[in-house]
C-alpha cells in the first residue's frame, strides 16, 4: 500500500513536471540568461598570494650580539605566528598601502564621503586577507581588478613587516636611549667642567701632588736670588690650590671610571634603538596572475539555473495548490 502511494506521487510529480514544462523551462532559461549576463558585468578580480614564515621572537635587551644573530635564524612558533598576522592586520599596514596604491580611487570612494573610512575598512577587507597555515606559516592573499596592482601590494606588504615591527620596538626603545644619551651628556659635561679648572689652575702655575713634591728640593738646589724667589711664589701658589687641584683630579678619575662603566650601557641602548632586525622568512613572493580568481561565471551560472528552476518549481506548486483550494471552495 505505501508502495503504491509513493508510486501515484512519483508519478503525479512526473506529470506535474511535463505539464508545466514549458514555465519551468521559462523560468531555468530566464535565470541563466541573466546570471550569464550578470557574470560577465562583474569586475574581474586577480589573486596574488605572498607566504612568510615568523623568525623567532627578538626580545630588545640582549646581552650578547650572538643571540640576535641565533634569533634571527630560528622560525617562530605560533606565538609568533598570531603576533604576526595582528602586524599584518593592523591600521600600520593597511594606511601606508592605501596611500601608496591609492586605494581610495581603486575602489572609486569619494574621499569627501562622510563614511569613507567605513567603506574603505570594508573594501579593504574584501580585498586583503592574511591568515596562518597548517604549516605555521602566514599566507597573504590581494585580490585587484589589476592583476600587477595585486601583485605589487603584496609584495609590499611582506616588505613592510620589518619596517613596522621595527618602527614598534624603537618606540619603545628609544625614550630608554634618550634617557641615557641624556645622562652620559651630563656626565660629560661635568667631566669636562673638571678638565676646564684643571686646565685654569695648570695656566696658573699648580702642579699636580707628585710634581709639587720637587719643588721643594728645587729651591734648595737653586743658585741665584732669583731663582730662589720664583721657586717660593710656586710654592706659596701650590700651598694655596694644591688641595683644591688634588681634589679636582679626584673627581676627575671618578669621573671618568663612571662614564667608562656607563658606557656599556649606553651602546646597548644606542644598539636597542637602532637595531633593525628581521622578523620574517619570505617563502614566497607575490607573482603577477594569469588567470582571474573571481568571478567564477561557470558557478555563477549553475546555481543561478539550478535556483531559477527551483523557484520556478515552488511557484508553480504555489500556483496549483491555490487553484484546487478554490475549486473546492
Amino acid at each position: 500500500m505505501e508502495n503504491q502511494n509513493l508510486t501515484e506521487q512519483r508519478n503525479a510529480l512526473m506529470l506535474f513536471l511535463w505539464n508545466n514544462r514549458k514555465s519551468l523551462l521559462l523560468f531555468t532559461g530566464a535565470a541563466a540568461v541573466i546570471s550569464i549576463i550578470i557574470s560577465f558585468l562583474i569586475t574581474p578580480l586577480f589573486l596574488s598570494t605572498a607566504i612568510v614564515f615568523p623568525a623567532a621572537s627578538s626580545n630588545v635587551s640582549f646581552s650578547e650580539q650572538r643571540n640576535v644573530k641565533a634569533a634571527a635564524m630560528d622560525f617562530g612558533e605560533e606565538e609568533q605566528a598570531e603576533q604576526l598576522v595582528q602586524i599584518l592586520s593592523s591600521s600600520r599596514i593597511r594606511d601606508r598601502v592605501v596611500k601608496k596604491f591609492d586605494l581610495f580611487a581603486a575602489y572609486d570612494i569619494d574621499k569627501n564621503d562622510p563614511n569613507k573610512n567605513y567603506k574603505l575598512n570594508k573594501a579593504y577587507n574584501e580585498h586583503f586577507s592574511f591568515a596562518r597555515t597548517r604549516y605555521g606559516s602566514i599566507q597573504i592573499d590581494v585580490l585587484d581588478e589589476s592583476p600587477q596592482r595585486a601583485a605589487n601590494m603584496a609584495n609590499d606588504i611582506v616588505d613592510l613587516i620589518d619596517t613596522i615591527k621595527n618602527e614598534m620596538i624603537r618606540e619603545r626603545t628609544l625614550p630608554a636611549f634618550q634617557i641615557n644619551l641624556r645622562k652620559k651628556q651630563q656626565m660629560e659635561k661635568e667631566r669636562d667642567s673638571i678638565l676646564s679648572k684643571l686646565e685654569s689652575l695648570a695656566a696658573l702655575g699648580v702642579l699636580p701632588n707628585d710634581a709639587r713634591a720637587t719643588l721643594y728640593q728645587a729651591l734648595v738646589d737653586s743658585k741665584s736670588q732669583d731663582e730662589k724667589d720664583e721657586i717660593r711664589k710656586k710654592i706659596e701658589l701650590n700651598n694655596k690650590y694644591g688641595s683644591v687641584y688634588d681634589g679636582l683630579e679626584y673627581q676627575r678619575n671618578e669621573k671618568i671610571v663612571k662614564i667608562e662603566d656607563f658606557r656599556v650601557s649606553y651602546e646597548q641602548a644606542e644598539s636597542d634603538a637602532n637595531a633593525n632586525f628581521t622578523h620574517k622568512f619570505v617563502v614566497e613572493r607575490a607573482v603577477v596572475a594569469d588567470r582571474k580568481e573571481k568571478p567564477k561565471r561557470m558557478i555563477i551560472v549553475l546555481v543561478a539555473t539550478v535556483g531559477g528552476f527551483l523557484f520556478g518549481l515552488f511557484f508553480l506548486l504555489i500556483r496549483q495548490r491555490i487553484a484546487e483550494l478554490k475549486l473546492n471552495a
